[in-house]
């Protein structure tokens, strides 16, 4: 359905759950691909499976931490080098954990805060650049694109969330701006919002047993929980020519959870946290 064949694709957070699925959905397509993240040992394996998926692509992988902005430089220095152009960015880089606020420290807040909205602000900035030579290359007849991977803790209030619901607030905003002032350059920034994604470590975290994930099911609109396939395939979609004219968008993939099941359901997840 979708040829990336010779485009450049970036995960950040890439080698592991929804982000490894969306960098190996990419790299089927054609694309190459380079992902990032603080693990070595993680970067390598999840570009051994980019080379599985595709094994005529450019697969590399970069190690650095997004609240480090001089790792951070140096990482996409390194992918400069190695693919020239950056076509497609996808900024999944996150950290969640439950507490409830009155537990929550300080230093958990800001730990969120930084790795979600900064270090999303800093890997976006500096692909900048690099999304802009792609579309130098080919005299404007193609855009660029940025996909931000949020969640629904952005938009719903949710329980045991606050450190997240406040940093995924602003990962929206900083979607909604760069639209505005990148849109003249060619560049469109869009949102995925998964819902509730089996085989994650964050749904893991949330909901660590299988009971509590089919209670999360029930809450779903379509009474079932995601899979890694799904957030993949409209991360997919916004980067294609289909959705040339989309910029801007916080595109909920989640069964319709965020209609009103999502607060509801973290509510009750609360009820089963050790005081």
């Amino acid at each position: 359905m979708f040829d990336y064949q010779g485009k450049n694709v970036v995960v950040i957070g890439g080698t592991s759950g929804i982000n490894l699925g969306i960098a190996c959905a990419f790299a089927k397509q054609g694309a190459n691909v380079a992902v990032a993240s603080r693990s070595v040992e993680k970067v390598n394996s999840a570009v051994n499976e980019l080379k599985l998926a595709n094994p005529n692509g450019k697969h590399l992988g970069v190690s650095f931490d997004v609240r480090d902005i001089e790792a951070v430089s140096q990482g996409f220095a390194n992918i400069e080098q190695a693919f020239g152009h950056i076509d497609v960015l996808v900024s999944g880089a996150a950290g969640n954990f439950p507490s409830c606020a009155k537990d929550l420290s300080a230093n958990g807040f800001k730990s969120v805060m930084d790795i979600d909205l900064l270090g999303s602000f800093q890997v976006i900035k500096q692909a900048y650049p690099l999304l802009t030579k792609a579309i130098s290359q080919t005299d404007g007849k193609t855009s660029a694109n940025v996909i931000q991977i949020s969640a629904p803790q952005a938009y719903v209030p949710m329980a045991l969330q606050v450190h997240v619901c406040a940093a995924k607030a602003g990962v929206d905003m900083l979607t909604r701006t760069l639209a505005i002032e990148w849109g003249v350059d060619g560049i469109r920034v869009n949102s995925i919002v998964p819902g509730p994604i089996d085989e994650t470590e964050g749904f893991d975290r949330l909901a660590p047993s299988k009971a509590l994930k089919s209670m999360i099911a029930d809450s779903v609109p379509l009474k079932r929980n995601g899979v890694k396939s799904d957030i993949a395939n409209a991360a997919l979609f916004l980067a294609s020519d289909m959705a040339s004219y989309i910029t801007g968008t916080i595109l909920p993939v989640d069964g319709g959870w965020s209609l009103g099941g999502a607060g509801a359901a973290m509510d009750a997840l609360a009820k089963h946290m050790p005081e």
